[in-house]
């Protein structure tokens, strides 16, 4: 399975827009340290040409620019689509607005859990505002079932899809605080057996949900804040990282310390906030990320599993 990270940062993306954090400022003074990086969204593909994508960002558009054959001129005809699906982990703004920036597609498959679908169509509204411009196929994906990711002419990729549902908080404009509105999603190439671990939101880590990301070759984990008070500290926000569905990265109940002990070959952080420290390239929390084994993404990161 080829991966590709098109998106590393959280909702805003790095530096965000109206923001003067330390990290920020960083980002616009001194970009070689910290380089700017787009709203979260990773592309699967088990050829490397047909992809489909875990999120669809605000920044869809440049994203889908940077797949491998996004610039591959059709053989037949004047149009052409490299996106053969997306698939969703929640129904949040930052990873759901794509959608409708895709509408020129003419013909979309969407896969979800059914909350998250729910939420989509009676909540944020993106499917039925996509549907008007577009066939939209909606794929429930029930927590627990290996679901195949099929091309849009219906044929096996090859690919399937587990979601399994995390700790984290509905969007805000939900109306229905139903469960499983978060999930993590295990994909799996049925030829080669490559298992990708796809998290981008999380609030907490317990031994089920370890031994689930141990069987993952990658894990692509939520890497949103460093500490639990950084909104707080900042000035930014009163609510801690957890209280919003976030496991922050450091401290002894951190996401670094469980997801180093991991087996997995490789283990990245993706979806990190604009104030976490660990953007700046040398920095203190950079290192040790580093030390414990684990990655800080970055947009245009690819891999083979």
């Amino acid at each position: 399975m080829h991966v590709v990270l098109l998106g590393t940062a959280a909702g805003g993306g790095f530096p965000q827009w109206n923001c003067w954090c330390p990290t920020c400022t960083t980002a616009r003074t001194s970009p070689q340290l910290a380089r700017p990086r787009r709203q979260s969204s990773v592309a699967f593909s088990a050829d490397g040409r047909r992809w489909f994508l875990g999120n669809a960002s605000p920044d869809v558009r440049e994203q889908i620019a940077a797949l491998p054959s996004a610039n591959t001129p059709p053989k037949n005809g004047v149009r052409y689509v490299p996106i053969e699906g997306i698939m969703l982990t929640d129904a949040e703004l930052d990873h759901t607005l794509g959608i409708a920036l895709l509408r020129e597609g003419r013909s979309l498959q969407v896969a979800a859990p059914p909350p998250v679908l729910e939420t989509l169509m009676e909540d944020s509204r993106v499917i039925p505002v996509t549907q008007a411009f577009a066939e939209v196929s909606l794929i429930r994906l029930e927590p627990g079932i290996a679901t195949p990711l099929p091309y849009r002419d219906g044929k096996e990729s090859g690919l399937t899809v587990e979601v399994f549902p995390v700790a984290g908080d509905p969007p805000r404009f939900a109306r229905h605080q139903s469960p499983g509105q978060t999930v993590g999603a295990l994909l799996r190439d049925t030829k080669s057996g490559g298992a990708v671990a796809f998290v981008p939101g999380c609030g907490a880590l317990d031994a089920k949900l370890l031994d689930r990301l141990a069987t993952a070759d990658l894990v692509l984990f939520d890497g949103t804040f460093w500490t639990d008070d950084e909104l707080i500290a900042l000035g930014i926000s009163d609510k801690a990282a957890r209280d919003i569905g976030h496991l922050p990265v450091s401290g002894a109940s951190g996401s670094l310390l469980q997801l180093s002990k991991l087996p997995s070959r490789t283990k990245v952080y993706t979806h990190i906030n604009n104030t976490n420290p660990m953007l700046v390239e040398g920095s203190e929390e950079r290192k040790q990320v580093e030390g414990a084994g684990l990655t800080v993404g970055m947009d245009g990161m690819a891999f083979e599993v």
